[in-house]
């Protein structure tokens, strides 16, 4: 499911300040952690390295990540395999620092995952650990889940391993970085075969019915003494970092499902119902959906910046609702497979970030090293489905209010302007302002999905967090 990411510069949030910390107090978010779980965090983060883990400092490894990222979960290595692939993926092991019971695991169970504001973020863990001692800072030894895939020329994976290991990240590059480099043709080793690996897995991807969503991000940045709210559509550099994660998630759900024990990322296909609804919308709207053709196939190659396709992408993420987590141990649960995906997947690639991934990571590596699952990991798998629901409503609430605060504040003095717009929705009547960047309800008679017409803003309320159109 899409979700909107608004970034603030620090130095420029302080207009908003007031608007955030309410957001923070509407929905109960920590303001710091407990002393027993950062004097824990403390205390892990000062250890030395683990001696038995298998030393792999000698891989090239390297993080993609949006510009500051310091809480860094994953680094890549891709190598030259044949005619074929290897690809290398470090996740940070997070369950070497945190003990299940102790005074960390139990603030992180409350928290659920990473909450990110425009002006910083609630973690799920000390800092000390997530910007410090487990993030795979460069030119740092680290502790991690090494997982190892084997790829052939199509991208296909044909071998997966998963061991603890020490590894040493080289270098922390951003995604405009990439897509430069890959677009000037002086891309090498890892960024260079990242361009080849990942439009082959989006090409599998599409060819077994997932779906990759173009939908473009609401992006807010300086204007003089204001600021600029705009859409940011998505590179291909972050598609095929997202691939590298996903084909990743997909060898653990496969892992966890021989093993008969774990926790999936599930979703099921969308009722026959909503699919007719989704294709009607598709014919009104002009988008093409050609006889056997999946919904992944036909939002690939839409453009958002098309009034219909941007109305049928909204429109049409009705297909994609309904993702849950489900925890077996001994039998497989009833559903096993995750639509979006179209294939088993489990979320294990993320551990600084979302509580699960620390468990599933758990269960990965006993099931490839044969050994049984540790009892407190296997303890703990029921209850983490509603652990995670619970804070993914609650990280999806925040996300909506905070882009309902900078829309309000940055339209608060436009009362009565008006503004080219698309409409995106008509039940409730919605529309999307192309300048600025604003998605909001509107008011009005005909206002039918794809219809482009001219808004009047008739309100902008910050305390509220609430922004009205009305057609003109």
């Amino acid at each position: 499911m899409p979700h909107t990411v608004i970034r603030i510069p620090e130095t420029h949030a302080v207009p908003l300040a007031d608007g955030l910390a309410r957001i923070r107090d509407d929905f109960d978010l920590p303001a710091e952690f407990p002393a027993e779980a950062q004097a824990e965090a403390e205390k892990a983060a000062a250890e030395p390295p683990p001696a038995d883990y298998a030393d792999r400092s000698d891989l090239p490894l390297l993080t993609i990540d949006p510009p500051g990222s310091m809480d860094l979960d994953q680094a890549m290595c891709i190598e030259r395999r044949g005619d074929g692939y290897r690809v290398w993926y470090a996740i940070a092991d997070v369950a070497h620092f945190v003990r299940v019971g102790g005074a960390i695991d139990q603030a992180a169970r409350t928290r659920g995952e990473t909450v990110y504001l425009p002006d910083g973020r609630v973690p799920l863990h000390p800092p000390v650990l997530s910007e410090g001692a487990a993030s795979l800072l460069p030119g740092r030894s680290r502790p991690a889940a090494l997982w190892r895939a084997d790829l052939d020329a199509s991208g296909r994976t044909v071998d997966v391993s998963v061991e603890r290991a020490l590894v040493r990240s080289r270098e922390r590059l951003d995604y405009a970085h990439v897509q430069a480099v890959v677009d000037d043709g002086t891309a090498e080793g890892t960024l260079r075969l990242l361009a080849e690996v990942g439009p082959l897995r989006l090409e599998l991807e599409r060819a077994r019915g997932g779906v990759s969503l173009p939908t473009p991000e609401q992006e807010i940045t300086p204007d003089g003494d204001g600021y600029r709210v705009e859409f940011r559509t998505q590179l291909p550099s972050e598609a095929w970092n997202a691939q590298i994660s996903l084909l990743t998630g997909m060898a653990a759900a496969d892992l966890m499902i021989q093993a008969k024990v774990g926790v999936l990322r599930v979703l099921p296909q969308a009722g026959p119902e909503d699919v007719a609804k989704v294709r009607r919308v598709a014919a009104a709207l002009g988008v093409p959906w050609p006889d056997g053709a999946t919904y992944g196939q036909v939002v690939s190659g839409l453009d958002p910046a098309d009034p219909g396709h941007a109305a049928f992408l909204h429109e049409s993420v009705v297909l994609l609702r309904g993702a849950a987590y489900a925890a077996f141990d001994g039998a497989l649960p009833e559903l096993t497979t995750h639509a979006g995906v179209a294939a088993p997947y489990a979320h294990v690639t993320a551990p600084l970030r979302r509580l699960v991934d620390r468990f599933a990571t758990e269960v990965c590596l006993a099931v490839a090293a044969g050994k049984p699952v540790p009892s407190e990991i296997a303890a703990a798998l029921p209850g983490l489905p509603e652990l995670m629901a619970t804070s993914g409503r609650r990280a999806a609430a925040v996300d909506r209010a905070c882009v309902d605060l900078v829309e309000a504040t940055i339209l608060q003095d436009r009362i009565g302007e008006t503004f080219q717009a698309i409409t995106i929705d008509d039940h409730p009547a919605q529309v999307q302002v192309t300048e600025p960047a604003v998605i909001a309800r509107c008011e009005g008679e005909g206002l039918t999905p794809g219809k482009r017409i001219r808004v009047r803003l008739v309100k902008a309320d910050p305390v509220a967090r609430q922004v009205m159109f009305a057609a003109v």
